[in-house]
């Protein structure tokens, strides 16, 4: 859609169903609409709030995209949807007009819908439509304009904490910090209404599980803006181990011997042809599989793979360079050259070590949910 890829999350799909389900049944029991053309009309309002979670993200995508930001895709998912841009803004008005943008769609929305509900008639399926498509558009503005990451009025309150102290990490912090504060008032009001028997059992859990999602994405907004304050810190020299070769057809139990007894540590182990080129890396993974009684009698190349398919990092990329492209490349390890020249291998969990010093070790590098605050934005 206008050059922006949509993606639409398994999840949506659960959403739409019970939308449908309970909104069908609202048709019939209040405006008497019949079954099957009671569901027809749920499934109906569920086309209009996915719309309208689309033209939100739209809203953030062509802002982003006339500030020279990048849009990488829309996403719709069970509770809203998500703009994933190729980079941050650049500076904290930019960061402010992309995120209060989708929010502005959303009142729009329910301005025209609001209107269309007071010219048409009461108590009839269009009107209901309207009134509902109303009531739906301004609710989901005015929680997104809530001062609390990763909502847009978290985004927009970082931008005007990042305008105030100059540190856009520290901004995310106290962002983050003011979500997870909305999070806790918004489970502590719900509870309350719900034993005030003012909101269903099914209002509470549903309430709850956005509670839920939004104390999650605070918590990651403020590790990550941890995380990319040691971006500076991240010296692909430094931090590439040694490559330590051994001949093609070289006993793995052998090789290993060998690497071990090198004074450098623990270099990591590849495999050179008989001009000494560099062919291959040793799978630590696979090698370590392998059980120890069968490693003198399996060469080393059977746990190899070629240099070719091992991805490599530059040695003069920026922390943020690095963390990009190991988010981009997903892996265990990664060449790190100079030129045509091979410096050394970077072990991901080194790198996890530098950004997250206080954090167990565990793998990282994975693109998902974890996937640094803007390359994935969430509504």
């Amino acid at each position: 859609m206008l050059g922006i890829p949509l993606y639409l999350s398994p999840s949506m799909y659960l959403l739409a169903l019970l939308v449908t389900v309970v909104y069908g049944g609202y048709a019939e029991s209040e405006l008497g609409v019949a079954a099957p053309a009671s569901y027809l009309i749920g499934l109906g309002f569920v086309a209009c709030l996915l719309g309208s979670v689309l033209l939100h993200e739209l809203g953030h995508a062509l802002t982003a995209r006339r500030h020279g930001i990048g849009v990488r895709g829309i996403t719709l998912e069970l509770l809203g949807g998500y703009t994933e841009m190729d980079r941050d803004a650049p500076r904290p008005r930019v960061d402010a007009l992309v995120a209060l943008a989708g929010p502005a769609v959303s009142v729009l929305l329910g301005a025209i819908a609001a209107t269309a509900a007071w010219l048409l008639p009461d108590r009839t399926v269009v009107g209901q439509l309207a009134f509902q498509l109303a009531a739906s558009n301004l609710l989901v503005a005015v929680f997104n304009v809530l001062p609390g990451l990763p909502l847009d009025g978290g985004r927009a309150l970082r931008a005007g904490v990042w305008a105030l102290l100059g540190d856009r990490d520290r901004a995310t912090e106290v962002a983050g910090w003011a979500g997870r504060l909305i999070a806790l008032v918004t489970a502590a009001l719900v509870i309350t209404l719900y034993q005030l028997q003012l909101i269903t059992l099914f209002g509470l859990v549903f309430i709850l599980l956005v509670v839920f999602t939004l104390w999650q994405g605070a918590g990651q907004s403020i590790r990550l803006a941890r995380m990319t304050r040691r971006f500076p810190l991240i010296d692909l020299r430094r931090l590439a181990k040694p490559i330590f070769a051994v001949p093609s057809g070289t006993p793995l139990a052998e090789a290993q011997r060998r690497r071990d007894s090198d004074t450098r540590g623990r270099p990591a182990l590849a495999v050179a042809d008989a001009a000494g080129r560099l062919v291959g890396l040793v799978d630590a993974r696979a090698a370590a599989a392998l059980l120890a009684a069968r490693r003198p009698w399996v060469a080393v190349d059977t746990v190899t793979r070629s240099m070719g398919a091992v991805p490599a990092l530059a040695v003069g990329l920026s922390g943020e360079q690095v963390v990009r492209a190991v988010q981009a490349h997903p892996g265990a390890e990664y060449l790190v050259t100079s030129g045509e020249d091979v410096l050394g291998v970077l072990h991901v969990a080194d790198l996890a070590s530098v950004l997250e010093p206080h954090r167990a070790p565990r793998r990282w590098g994975d693109a998902g949910p974890d996937a640094p605050d803007q390359w994935k934005k969430d509504q």
